[in-house]
């Protein structure tokens, strides 16, 4: 690995033990496998009720709860740094606005993907029930992968544009609200041209074709485009900030 990488990787580290350091980690788990593993074996929808060998019930839940946890996770990745003073102390040292915000970006997605690998006796548990479908199991898992990363995209641009964790939160949300849900509601009302481009913006028609076992290059194409705009816009702003300082 060159240094480049390396100054990458070593924020990347610094930005995932700081989640465990200030328990935002420990807490996110136990919320995020609590909320999937009760909807998902307990609640009245649950895989038994269903009596099918089948993650879809817990893609679907997983797709929803993260929504809320991400923003939370991001909302303190840049804008605590600006609040306190650090990212001016990270950047007296050898280390670009880019790196910085690659490093945390990927710190954040670790923690999700640590997240997603505890959910894997799921799938030793309903494996044991019948028949599953383990294509459809992978690209459910990449689908969750890969709807993080736009959602860490995100979160990490709301979180460059104030030190006030608060609204760094808010607004992810806000934006989130507009993949995750009006954007589908809006291919709903309008038909044609306008319909399909609505559905083409819409997080869950992108999902919901991925954890369908359907892998298409256009799904994976969006997500990653969102990912890379929220890194590229972060990276923009802080530089913008830097030169006001």
């Amino acid at each position: 690995m060159n240094t480049y990488g390396k100054a990458i990787w070593i924020m990347a580290k610094r930005e995932l033990q700081s989640f465990f350091d200030s328990l935002i980690a420990y807490i996110f788990l136990i919320l995020f496998l609590g909320l999937s593993g009760f909807f998902t074996w307990i609640a009245f929808n649950d895989v038994f009720f269903v009596k099918q060998a089948s993650m879809q019930i817990f893609f679907r839940i997983a797709y929803w709860s993260l929504f809320f946890f991400i923003p939370a996770v991001t909302m303190r990745m840049i804008a605590e740094e600006r609040k306190t003073g650090t990212i001016e102390l990270l950047l007296t040292k050898s280390i670009t606005q880019r790196q910085i915000v690659i490093g945390k970006y990927l710190g954040g997605l670790m923690l999700i993907s640590i997240a997603l690998v505890f959910t894997f006796p799921y799938v030793i548990t309903i494996a044991n029930i019948g028949n599953l479908d383990n294509g459809a199991v992978i690209c459910g898992y990449l689908a969750l992968f890969l709807m993080s990363a736009a959602y860490i995209g995100i979160g990490i641009f709301t979180s460059s544009l104030t030190d006030n964790q608060i609204v760094a939160l808010l607004l992810a949300l806000l934006i989130g609200i507009l993949f995750h849900w009006i954007f589908g509601l809006l291919s709903s009302t309008f038909s044609g041209t306008l319909a399909n481009i609505f559905d083409s913006l819409d997080m869950s028609y992108h999902f919901d074709s991925l954890s369908r076992g359907v892998i298409d290059l256009k799904d994976i194409v969006y997500f990653l485009s969102i990912a890379f705009s929220g890194i590229f816009l972060s990276e923009i702003l802080m530089n913008k900030q830097n030169l006001k300082g």
